[in-house]
């Protein structure tokens, strides 16, 4: 037999569904805050670092995410790298450029989101991940 249990407060309201004395699902909801970690953005570059091999990216969000060069698919870059060549993010990308972001880690303090071109979707039995070199 299935149970739905519910726990509010003023700023949390946490729902589980319980089976048999076992927890099958647990959600939360935060008021102040909203996760961003795992969410999914269209980006628009908008500074380039060569000396970081990294962009700053703008996606809605107060700060700008960070995106480091090893974190941005391939099919996105406006040149092709060269085996053994050292790539430049100058030369790869350009300011304005549109691309799709994952956020990997939250804003936190004064530093902005590190985020990621390699989507990862994650289901029941499986975890979908395009344009990913790896695999």
């Amino acid at each position: 037999m299935s149970d739905m249990l519910f726990n509010v407060t003023q700023d949390e309201l946490r729902m589980a569904i319980v089976n048999n004395g076992d927890i099958d699902d647990l959600q939360l909801q935060r008021e102040a805050y909203e996760e961003t970690k795992s969410n999914i953005y269209k980006a628009r570059v908008t500074s380039m670092e060569a000396s970081i091999d990294a962009v700053f990216v703008e996606y809605g969000a107060e700060k700008h995410g960070f995106l480091p060069l090893k974190e941005i698919s391939p099919e996105y870059f406006l040149t092709p790298v060269g085996e053994g060549e050292s790539p430049d993010v100058n030369r790869l990308l350009k300011v304005g450029q549109e691309l799709v972001i994952q956020v990997q880690k939250e804003e936190r303090g004064s530093k902005g989101a590190a985020v990621t071109t390699f989507i990862s979707l994650a289901g029941a039995y499986l975890v979908l991940i395009p344009n990913n070199p790896k695999g």
